[in-house]
């Protein structure tokens, strides 16, 4: 069956903590994460059809995050195996705001050992049935593929990246793409941008934090820095506002659409889930994505804001993310 969405990426351990003990240590939670896979799942609890491509160690963290993935529905037939190096970890502190700081055991972790070839093969589908000869078939692709900057960071990982979304686009799939920042794993944020850059040409949907947009754009201005992004080529902007909400530019429409205030727990995978439960609308009618009423789009951001709310309200990542029928 012809998948919604597929993503790609990190999947990793988000060692996250979660209190302390009686003496004061940090108490660490072994949660499943990587923005990517956070994306997949927000999708599949909301109703897509999602698979994701990617690569984990031969351990007990990578096995499990595997069952994880397939637990939750999600077509794991493009997850490969590391046999020589661990599966990657996120170590997560959470201040008393919920907001998060990460170190990462990355050096190298087995999120960036997938290769240009397995990332094809497993978007083309040609993986999961055993064919190495790729014939330019594209009835497995998906509708949507979504893509996030820390598979950029390093090679092998950033020129799978980068052939796999070429290799998508040039065959019709929309292509998602989130430049998420993680100053520990970049040497530089100058390199970081200059990264960062490289996919936007090639998006059509593109998430960022406000932090992100002035990274990229150099400025504070929703709507200049928005439209700055936009001009690189993606139909649909957004950028996360936290609490605020989401400022959107699609077409003519260019304004704040505001969020839900909760008691926040973990923002861990909040802007994840946004996403997960845009990209889920979207999928429905991708046809429409250039021609979106300014209601329609309102209501969408809408119920995706409603959605990271409520990853916000718990704690975790995948988790805390909400399944439809809590969103009615």
């Amino acid at each position: 069956m012809k998948k919604h969405i597929s993503t790609l990426g990190e999947l990793l351990i988000d060692m996250t903590q979660n209190g302390t003990d009686e003496l004061g240590n940090g108490v660490f939670i072994a949660y499943p994460g990587g923005a990517p896979a956070n994306v997949a799942v927000a999708a599949a609890r909301l109703g897509a059809r999602t698979g994701f491509i990617g690569k984990v160690g031969d351990d007990a963290f990578g096995r499990s995050l595997a069952d994880t993935l397939s637990r939750e529905g999600i077509d794991v037939s493009g997850l490969f195996t590391c046999s020589d190096i661990p599966t990657t970890m996120a170590l997560v502190s959470v201040d008393e705001k919920g907001e998060r700081e990460f170190a990462f055991y990355r050096t190298p972790g087995a999120d960036t050992q997938l290769t240009a070839d397995e990332a094809i093969s497993a978007l083309a589908g040609s993986h999961s049935r055993g064919n190495e000869d790729l014939t330019g078939e594209t009835s497995e692709l998906p509708l949507i593929l979504h893509v996030g900057s820390l598979s950029m960071t390093t090679m092998p990982s950033r020129e799978a990246c980068e052939a796999a979304v070429r290799y998508a686009r040039d065959r019709g799939v929309l292509i998602s793409y989130d430049p998420n920042y993680r100053a520990a794993l970049w040497d530089s944020e100058e390199h970081a941008v200059e990264m960062m850059k490289v996919l936007l040409p090639l998006a059509d949907i593109l998430k960022v934090s406000d932090e992100e947009m002035l990274m990229l754009t150099g400025t504070e201005d929703f709507s200049d820095g928005s439209r700055i992004l936009s001009d690189y080529g993606p139909s649909l902007v957004l950028v996360t506002l936290g609490a605020k909400g989401v400022f959107v530019r699609c077409g003519d429409f260019a304004d704040t659409v505001a969020g839900f205030s909760v008691r926040v727990a973990d923002t861990n995978g909040a802007g994840d889930t946004f996403l997960g439960a845009m990209l889920a609308q979207i999928s429905r009618r991708p046809q429409l994505l250039s021609s979106l009423g300014e209601e329609e789009l309102k209501d969408m951001v809408t119920y995706a804001n409603k959605a990271a709310s409520l990853t916000c309200s718990r704690h975790g990542a995948i988790p805390a993310m909400p399944y439809a029928e809590e969103l009615i």
